[in-house]
């Protein structure tokens, strides 16, 4: 199976991108599930359903959250008809929405989505690995899914790798989301797991982290606000981590970076040229 999951949506100019390149993407690489996280769409700051759709509706077969997952307060009203978007799974039990979704891809197959946010500097949400490793006895790879994908929405990079080592051979990604900037050690892990430590984000990298420059730079040199926070509009990169399963065991055969457009130097996976 071949697995597309790109990295965090931010704003306009990120969506473009991705509304542009993403159905010539699939349709090239012949791509069966394509995951995205989108937890900035919307201005930077969460999701709209209306941007919902449009992501949905150019190729994408699930999106992720994190800690900006309600900043649009419609989603906390529109999650419960949207089967394709999922929020952290460790969240307070009576949060609205879902933390896990079997999706069933284009090609038939299923594919378990699971999103989790880490607490190391962030918010002191439940234990992200318990509640892991509970939708992974519930619905283990091969035997309930064709493939199982899960977004670490975390801080630290550390927290992250250790989800990745946690459920090397259990799961097909382990991808890390949320500090906006790609890492270079995407691989397999031992178990068969394939994993990157940050995906990076979908956005314009002439920016602070997908922000235009200005009022990020003044508060780290003054510690004064004094505008909110607007999302870079400059020319996109999509960045996100391409990964091949093998059929019969749902573990990783081969994975590889994906940059294109906007400033980064472009990187595509090799083996699907």
């Amino acid at each position: 199976m071949r697995i597309l999951f790109v990295g965090d949506i931010v704003g306009r100019s990120g969506r473009k991108v991705v509304l542009e390149r993403l159905p010539g993407l699939i349709a090239d690489w012949k791509l069966d599930c394509v995951i995205a996280n989108g937890e900035n769409a919307a201005g930077g700051f969460g999701i709209t359903e209306v941007i919902y759709c449009a992501v949905v509706d150019a190729g994408v077969d699930a999106i992720t959250l994190g800690n900006h997952a309600w900043d649009q307060r419609e989603a906390l009203v529109f999650i419960e008809r949207a089967p394709r978007l999922i929020r952290p799974i460790n969240f307070p039990r009576g949060t609205p929405g879902r933390g896990a979704a079997l999706i069933e891809t284009r090609s038939g197959a299923r594919v378990l989505v699971v999103n989790a946010m880490g607490r190391i500097f962030m918010d002191p949400l439940d234990d992200p690995f318990a509640a892991v490793d509970r939708e992974l006895a519930a619905c283990a790879l091969k035997r309930a899914a064709d493939a199982i994908v899960i977004d670490i929405h975390a801080e630290a990079s550390s927290e992250k790798q250790a989800m990745g080592h946690f459920a090397d051979g259990r799961a097909s990604l382990v991808v890390g989301t949320h500090t906006h900037a790609p890492t270079a050690d995407h691989q397999i892990l031992p178990g068969g797991t394939a994993f990157i430590t940050d995906v990076g984000m979908t956005g314009d990298y002439d920016s602070v982290i997908g922000m235009m420059k200005d009022e990020p730079m003044t508060r780290f040199l003054r510690k004064i606000p004094s505008a909110k926070f607007e999302p870079a509009s400059g020319p996109a990169t999509l960045c996100a981590v391409a990964v091949e399963t093998d059929d019969a065991t749902g573990l990783a055969r081969r994975v590889g970076a994906v940059r294109l457009g906007g400033l980064l130097e472009e990187a595509r996976p090799v083996f699907w040229a």
